[in-house]
């Protein structure tokens, strides 16, 4: 029974002392294809369909940690220099419309260095 119970100890101390590795698995692609709904929108105005805040929703729910809110960050920078005729106002717009908090602009200037964990995000 002792040798059970240092057998735990040591277990339980290896899993507190143990690395803890976080990284971003969000991926640029995956944003990307949530949000493909949202393009005419983000272009023309309009009406938002519920396709596009439902992937504002998606996004912001994979977005838990700073790595994936910084990296979330990045691709929406990266998408917004790529989408030709973005409105910038739509695209500013499109946090509140879906009901979700955004702590910074989608532009393509934006430091996503800056994002962190407690930061209300989407």
């Amino acid at each position: 029974m002792a040798c059970l119970k240092l057998v735990c100890l040591v277990l339980a101390c290896m899993l507190v002392a143990a690395p803890v590795t976080v990284r971003a698995v969000i991926a640029c692609n995956t944003v990307s294809s949530k949000l493909a709904p949202c393009i005419n929108f983000l272009k023309n105005g309009g009406t938002v369909p519920a396709t596009c805040c439902g992937g504002v929703t998606s996004v912001q729910s994979s977005a838990r940690t700073t790595a994936d809110r910084q990296q979330v960050c990045e691709c929406l920078k990266q998408a917004a220099g790529r989408i030709t005729g973005l409105d910038t106002r739509n695209a500013n717009a499109l946090p509140k419309i879906c009901k979700v908090n955004i702590p910074y602009p989608i532009s393509t200037t934006t430091n996503c260095k800056t994002v962190r964990d407690k930061d209300s995000f989407f």
